[in-house]
């Protein structure tokens, strides 16, 4: 009898139970850099197209190596089935494309990832998608905003970058009592720190691009869920092309491997980085979920199993100060992105939230003296030293 208990993280992410698809007896699943895949026999192909066996056509809708990751990738969800994408932008239009149609509407968050906000801004209202956004305090009072018929409830938490946290479960019980499809951005917490499925929401996506690579190298996304709405999905990846290259593929798995015990330090400097900003005389304000005096430090020990390694912190001063700060850092390196092995800072001033208006960034709690952090691998008491010398110059 085959034990079917959910596997801990730390065999998920190294492997599934997916043996059979290593007839070679490879240990890891080799790149299968191939455009299309042959057949013995016209017959070999019409089983294949009539779904009376397995097997693979083109890259474009399937891939062995891709494969390999996604199996994992669900098995770390806790649910049936995963897919990637070629970016994480590529995942979320093709989840929203699914299942929104011209003239829908569907509630996002106020904070999301700029990237989100512009695909929802401009492609979707020129597909005739109706996204209304909630402040985190509305997302309180979902119900109030689901009086009238809506498709889909698309949020992140914690959000970026003041690393607030919305309570899931009211969330997916105010959207299934409409009928309302769930989308949770998981790409902060990651698979690790959380798990929405188990929560109730319907689908997670992904920005393989960070905590999942893992290594500042690649460009990804991926999605889990249940397999009848992943059936759906693959659907639209498949015509809209936004899949997976086979080495892409490959390397977003080498990544997963190691993303149990990477995250379990990050979220261990993180904490004790956020503890000593705290205590910084130049520093105003941290926001960090671990702190116990975060507004959402309750809601987030109880629907996460760790913190994480992004944090945020205000100074003292202005955006001027804010920029001498950042280009005074030694170790940690001025660039947008997140979740690898080097620890990163951004203002979000000048990326994330670059170019929306001072109501829109006040709205998303945005300041001009605020710094984004990404913990890395370092040493922690070297990141620390280097927060020292950079918030003295």
């Amino acid at each position: 009898m085959t034990d079917k208990r959910p596997r801990s993280d730390y065999t998920s992410c190294v492997s599934a139970d997916e043996g059979a698809k290593k007839p070679t007896g490879a240990l890891v699943t080799p790149i299968f850099q191939t455009s299309t895949f042959h057949f013995a026999s016209s017959q070999e192909l019409i089983d294949l197209q009539e779904g009376k066996t397995g097997g693979y056509l083109y890259t474009r809708y399937s891939n062995p190596t891709a494969e390999e990751v996604e199996d994992r990738l669900a098995a770390l969800e806790h649910t049936e089935e995963g897919l990637l994408f070629a970016s994480g932008l590529a995942a979320t239009a093709s989840i929203c494309m699914t299942f929104l149609n011209a003239g829908d509407r569907m509630l996002a968050s106020r904070s999301l990832y700029g990237g989100t906000q512009d695909l929802f801004n401009t492609i979707f209202k020129r597909l005739g998608i109706r996204v209304d956004y909630l402040s985190l305090e509305e997302f309180k009072r979902l119900p109030d905003f689901l009086t009238e018929p809506t498709g889909l409830v698309w949020f992140e938490t914690p959000v970026n970058p003041t690393l607030q946290v919305l309570e899931i479960t009211p969330i997916v019980a105010a959207a299934r009592e409409k009928g309302v499809l769930t989308v949770c951005d998981n790409t902060f917490a990651t698979p690790i720190n959380q798990k929405p499925l188990d929560l109730g929401v319907d689908l997670v996506m992904h920005s393989a691009s960070k905590y999942i690579g893992g290594h500042s190298d690649l460009i990804g996304g991926a999605v889990a869920g249940p397999r009848e709405k992943i059936e759906k999905i693959y659907q639209t990846r498949k015509c809209l092309g936004g899949v997976v290259d086979p080495h892409q593929a490959f390397l977003i798995g080498r990544g997963l491997r190691t993303l149990a015990v990477r995250v379990e330090r990050q979220n261990q400097s993180a904490h004790r980085i956020a503890e000593f900003l705290k205590e910084h005389a130049r520093v105003t304000r941290v926001f960090y979920p671990g702190l116990p005096d975060m507004p959402d430090h309750d809601i987030a020990r109880k629907q996460m199993s760790g913190f994480g390694g992004m944090m945020c912190f205000e100074i003292k001063g202005e955006l001027k100060d804010a920029i001498k700060v950042i280009d005074s850092f030694r170790i940690f390196a001025n660039a947008t992105s997140l979740g690898g092995v080097e620890s990163l800072a951004s203002l979000p001033v000048l990326t994330s939230h670059y170019g929306q208006s001072v109501k829109e960034r006040e709205e998303a709690g945005i300041t001009d003296s605020m710094i984004r952090l990404s913990v890395g691998l370092e040493d922690v008491d070297e990141l620390i030293a280097d927060l020292v010398q950079a918030l003295q110059a």
